[in-house]
């Protein structure tokens, strides 16, 4: 399937998680603010690039770009809208939501990453499970930037002890895309109590001989906006991602 038509299943109502989705083809995390908190956000992600690596940033108001020949308002399976902060709406299209003052930020998705690892032969356990990654909020806080300002978001990825080391070298030559994991191993170290409970998305199985790895995730911009309540912002559900028209070896160094 090209992302062209991943799209349009999506713009026809299809919501599922992208994870596996158009392998060989680029996805991405959403944010969109309004353009009086843009230059904050920008200096938030250049400051803190291992979650929030920005692939394009839109012109306020546009709906599409070199990424997206289609319409970033109905594109992606499922949005969450937020209003001061607090999520008011889980939807499959924002067009009544837009504003002519929305400045849309896409930012790298780990998934990018995802068909690089099952070549060289590292499991993808939610790919396996058919499910959506496990995301986590950790105890670790971003660096802040003006009025903007959150804790690291990271997702999880069981790796068999003896391939650590694969997954650390195929993920690293993708620094668009998250790049290498931010921590390896003990859960507790990251301030995460159970990985069973994710905060996003869903528990995954972690087998015995298996080291849970976790990379930066692009939700920290939605964290960000929890805590930093924005009067709008518009950003993708969790693990329904824009699958993009860039190929994965766009990001590949």
């Amino acid at each position: 399937m090209t992302p062209a038509e991943a799209r349009a299943r999506f713009r026809d109502g299809l919501v599922t998680p992208t994870a596996g989705w158009c392998p060989g083809w680029a996805q991405a995390n959403l944010l969109a603010l309004p353009r009086d908190l843009a230059y904050d956000f920008l200096l938030f992600a250049q400051r803190n690039p291992k979650p929030c690596p920005v692939l394009d940033v839109l012109d306020a108001g546009a709906v599409s770009g070199p990424l997206l020949d289609g319409d970033i308002r109905t594109d992606l399976p499922a949005y969450r809208v937020y209003v001061d902060g607090e999520q008011v709406e889980e939807t499959t299209d924002v067009t009544s939501w837009w504003r002519e003052d929305l400045v849309s930020f896409l930012i790298g998705c780990s998934f990018t990453f995802e068909a690089a690892l099952v070549e060289a032969g590292v499991p993808v356990r939610h790919v396996e499970e058919g499910v959506n990654v496990p995301m986590y909020r950790t105890s670790r806080r971003c660096r802040p930037a003006g009025a903007i300002s959150g804790p690291l978001v990271v997702s999880m990825r069981p790796v068999p002890a003896e391939q650590v080391a694969d997954a650390v070298t195929v993920t690293a030559r993708y620094p668009a895309v998250h790049g290498a994991p931010v921590h390896i191993g003990d859960p507790s170290a990251l301030g995460i109590d159970d990985l069973d409970k994710p905060d996003y998305g869903d528990a995954v199985e972690v087998r015995a001989g298996e080291v849970p790895v976790f990379w930066g995730c692009g939700v920290t911009p939605q964290a960000a906006v929890v805590e930093s309540r924005p009067s709008l912002a518009i950003a993708h559900a969790p693990g329904h991602m824009l699958v993009t028209d860039a190929r994965d070896s766009d990001y590949l160094l």
